[in-house]
């Protein structure tokens, strides 16, 4: 054979690796996750993610024990009574009317900025890390490049996988920082995604860092306000506002709780 038609088709075999790669499919189990990082990596860098970011990509690893709680989310399937009774909604009340009275000025001056009262924002936080008691021990990048790998719903992690990426770039999150097994963050466990595109840097010190509570909390107001939350409105179920507790968190039990719980710490 011509070494013409040798380099030929020696460059058409790897055209055709390449395009393997580049759409490997998503699964079920950790099989074929190396493969997909691979062909998710070309992806990630057309979007704009970097070399860190591509290189927390790279040292990704299948998180078994996400998979395993996505498929085992029973607290949502939960009665309110019983969801509010197994995420502790008395202490969450009691201690978040505490800490609002320690930090009046904060909660209000987040109020007169965003729309969002105190009260909301506190639930929040309180629901999602018990106050900042415990924000995860999972590592967020690998976490979510698992999700998105996995079939059941990788269109919906994907930008979060990009975002978390991106994050990992700027500085404000690193391969190995830690998060919920679902690859949220922070104080009140945005989605990368999220945090990448609603991320305030409310203390001034020149990041976005959402493990840091000051940040965290004008995030969390600045997501609702974005997403349509209407200043001196009600958020009670069939007010206007409740329909935007809904962008936080899609399960009804979890967003009635915001809106119960939130109305007893401002009361």
């Amino acid at each position: 054979m011509c070494l013409k038609h040798l380099l030929g088709g020696t460059f058409a075999a790897a055209l055709g690796l390449a395009a393997q790669v580049a759409h490997a499919q998503c699964g079920n189990t950790s099989a074929g996750f190396e493969a997909w990082k691979a062909g998710f990596a070309a992806e990630a860098k057309r979007a704009g993610v970097q070399s860190r970011g591509l290189q927390a990509l790279a040292g990704a690893t299948y998180a078994t024990r996400t998979i395993a709680a996505d498929r085992n989310q029973k607290s949502f399937r939960y009665s309110l009574d019983k969801f509010m009774q197994v995420r502790g909604a008395d202490t969450i009340v009691a201690q978040g009317r505490k800490r609002k009275a320690r930090s009046p000025d904060f909660y209000a001056a987040l109020e007169r900025q965003y729309g969002v009262p105190a009260g909301v924002l506190i639930a929040i936080h309180g629901m999602e890390t018990a106050f900042g008691g415990f924000m995860g021990d999972s590592s967020v990048v690998s976490a979510i490049v698992t999700l998105t790998y996995d079939c059941r719903r990788s269109d919906f992690f994907k930008p979060h996988a990009i975002g978390a990426l991106k994050l990992v770039d700027q500085g404000s999150i690193t391969g190995a920082t830690k998060g919920a097994k679902h690859g949220e963050l922070g104080h009140t466990q945005f989605l990368p995604g999220n945090a990448l595109t609603y991320g305030v840097d409310a203390n001034g010190d020149g990041r976005v860092d959402l493990y840091n509570q000051t940040d965290a909390l004008a995030s969390t107001a600045n997501f609702l306000r974005q997403k349509g939350w209407k200043p001196g409105q009600g958020y009670q179920q069939g007010q206007p506002n409740f329909a935007v507790i809904k962008q936080w968190n899609a399960a009804t039990v979890y967003q009635q709780s915001i809106a119960i719980m939130g109305a007893r710490i401002d009361g």
